[in-house]
């Protein structure tokens, strides 16, 4: 399975174990690179800068064994910390970054000092064509079947267009549950695939099972987009709770978005409130579950360990 992904991070696979926000941790990102495949932590999964770099230094020792690591970077002005994490990142070194939800300009110049390649998520050829110029080494293209913060293009139209417009190697993010999918993306012209939802029904996760069991009792039919965690639209499966609150923005955060003046300090709180519900529902067992997963935990029949999903994603 050699692309230009395998190449360019030297693993065995074209395979990223995509960053989920509270869900990927440095022994899941440990199996992926003992697994022949790349895996990627949220900087924001790490509360202090500390608890950052013991984990970049742990999975520095990990690579012993092969295989490669990264981090993401959210790079808007809703994470406070993003400046101060991209430092301790250069400082220790990984093999990339991928950024999200911002200009990944000022990543990309102190990445690569460094030796750092970044990826950056995009979900149209506008902006794919500005992270190219900014010196990108690859585009994650996220389409209409990712899990969370998804795009709205279908992976055949966002991958063809992207492929055949941009000089960078395209990385599919959505859609992919088993080796088919794969395959399929390949077919229309990625070099790779960013794979989230199937590994959070992973004995390394540390999630609560319920919301393992969730990823293997709900399907595709059961994910929705709502707009009540972040204010950005984002998937989630659609249990009691989810149906009980409603997935649309109340009239009060509607207008609030709409005002100039408060929309940014808007934004930085819906965030925050957001993140929190997310993370007692993914690490506590209670009846406010907002569980974030995208349509590929269709493929999800139990909860299995890391190694064991690779396979089931390669074979």
């Amino acid at each position: 399975m050699e692309t230009k992904l395998t190449t360019l991070l030297d693993i065995k696979y074209p395979i990223i174990q995509a960053p989920m926000f509270l869900v990927s941790n440095v022994a899941m990102v440990k199996e992926a690179m003992h697994g022949g495949i790349a895996g990627c932590i949220p900087a924001l999964n790490y509360r202090t800068l500390d608890e950052l770099r013991e984990a970049l230094n742990i999975l520095k020792a990990a690579k012993v064994s092969g295989g490669s690591f990264g981090f993401n970077l959210i790079v808007n002005k809703s994470n406070l910390k993003y400046k101060d994490q991209l430092k301790v990142i250069c400082e220790v070194g990984c093999d990339f970054i991928i950024t999200s939800l911002g200009s990944p300009e000022e990543t990309i110049n102190q990445a690569h000092k460094v030796g750092i390649k970044v990826f950056c998520d995009v979900t149209d050829l506008k902006f794919a064509k500005k992270v190219e110029a900014l010196g990108a080494d690859a585009i994650i293209a996220v389409n209409n079947e990712a899990g969370g913060h998804r795009g709205n293009i279908s992976p055949k139209e966002l991958i063809g267009e992207l492929s055949s417009q941009c000089n960078i190697p395209v990385i599919s993010a959505g859609g992919v549950g088993c080796k088919t999918d794969i395959d399929k993306m390949i077919a229309y012209g990625a070099e790779g695939v960013s794979v989230g939802s199937p590994f959070i029904a992973s004995i390394e996760a540390g999630v609560t099972d319920e919301y393992k069991q969730a990823c293997v009792a709900y399907g595709a039919k059961d994910i929705v987009m709502t707009e009540r965690i972040s204010g950005t639209p984002c998937t989630v499966i659609n249990t009691p709770y989810v149906q009980k609150i409603g997935t649309k923005q109340t009239w009060l955060e509607r207008m609030l978005n709409k005002n100039r003046k408060f929309k940014k300090w808007v934004k930085m709180i819906r965030f925050s409130i957001g993140m929190n519900a997310t993370k007692n529902a993914a690490t506590k067992a209670t009846y406010k579950t907002v569980w974030v997963a995208g349509p590929s935990i269709e493929h999800t029949k139990a909860i299995l360990s890391i190694k064991d999903i690779i396979q089931k994603l390669i074979h």
